[in-house]
C-alpha cells in the first residue's frame, strides 16, 4: 500500500535521497525545507518528471505552531498523513568550548525539539488513519550515552530523539502507530576523515544502505516492529572500533547536511 509521507529536511542530503527513492517507490512525497528553497525546487522537480507525486512545504520548524501549520498544509494538499519520518539536524563539528550559544542551540533544536513538533503536530492524522509509522533518523551514537566532543548538542538531541522513539513506540502501540529509529554511521556522502580502511566491511555507507530499513519499516507486514533502532553502520560503531576511528579521525567526523 502506497503512503502519503512527510520527510523533514528532504531538500539536500540524506533527506533528499530518501524523498527521491521512495517517490519511486509510488509514495507521496511532502518535501520539506527550511531556506534551501532552490534545491528543494530542483528535487521536487526531478520527482515530477520521472513520475512520481509530491509537493514542496517551508517551515522553519521551531515551535508547535510551525509544526502544526507545517503538517496542515501537507493534509491540505494531500487529502491525508499516515508516515512521518524526522531526518532534519543541524550538526556543527566544533568542540565543547568553541560552541557558540546559537550553534548550541541549533544543534538541539533541530534533532529533539524538531521531531517533537513535527510529531505533535502529526499525531492526531496518525492515529486516525490506523496505520500509522514514525521514521526517526539518529546517528550511530544516538542509543548511548558516552563520550563525544564535537557537536555535542547534536548528539544530546539524538539521544532525545531515542528516547522519544522509545516512549511513542509504547504509548501509540494502541493507535497502531509504529516507532522506530534509523540510525547512520560514516556515509560515503559525509564529510569525514574516517578512511575505508577503518571500517569494518571495507567500505563506507551509502544513502541507500539507510533507505533499505525505511523501506522495511514502511511495509504493512511490518506492524509489530516498534521501538526498535536499526543501526547501519556496518559496525563502525561497535567498541572498541569507535573510539579507535574518533582518535584517528580526530573528532571530524559529520554526517551528511540535511538541515535546510
Amino acid at each position: 500500500m502506497k503512503r502519503t509521507i512527510l520527510i523533514t529536511g528532504s531538500a539536500k542530503g540524506l533527506g533528499a535521497a530518501m524523498a527521491v527513492a521512495l517517490a519511486k517507490d509510488g509514495h507521496r512525497i511532502a518535501l520539506h525545507y527550511s531556506s534551501s528553497h532552490r534545491e528543494a525546487e530542483e528535487r521536487m522537480k526531478a520527482i515530477q518528471n520521472s513520475g512520481g507525486d509530491g509537493a514542496v512545504f517551508q517551515s522553519p520548524l521551531v515551535s508547535l505552531s510551525d509544526g502544526e501549520k507545517l503538517v496542515g498544509q501537507v493534509v491540505a494538499h494531500f487529502g491525508e498523513l499516515d508516515t512521518l519520518i524526522n531526518n532534519v539536524g543541524v550538526f556543527n563539528r566544533k568542540r565543547f568550548e568553541e560552541l557558540t550559544q546559537e550553534e548550541w542551540d541549533a544543534g538541539f533544536a533541530s534533532t529533539a525539539s524538531a521531531a517533537f513538533y513535527a510529531t505533535r503536530a502529526a499525531l492526531p492524522h496518525l492515529r486516525k488513519c490506523r496505520r500509522g509509522r514514525i521514521v526517526n533518523i539518529g546517528d550511530a551514537l544516538s542509543d548511548r550515552i558516552g563520550f563525544t566532543e564535537p557537536a555535542m548538542s547534536y548528539y544530546i538531541g539524538k539521544v532525545g530523539v531515542w528516547m522519544m522513539t522509545q516512549t511513542l513506540a509504547h504509548t501509540e502501540a494502541p493507535h497502531k502507530i509504529t516507532v522506530n529509529m534509523v540510525s547512520p554511521g560514516v556515509l560515503s556522502e559525509s564529510i569525514c576523515d574516517t578512511a575505508v580502511e577503518e571500517m569494518p566491511m571495507g567500505r563506507h555507507g551509502t544513502y541507500e544502505d539507510v533507505i533499505h530499513p525505511i523501506r522495511f519499516l514502511l511495509e504493512e507486514n511490518s506492524e509489530a516492529v516498534t521501538g526498535s533502532n536499526f543501526h547501519v553502520a556496518g559496525g563502525w560503531n561497535i567498541a572498541p572500533i569507535f573510539s579507535t576511528v574518533l582518535k584517528r579521525a580526530g573528532y571530524t567526523k559529520s554526517p551528511p547536511d540535511d538541515t535546510k
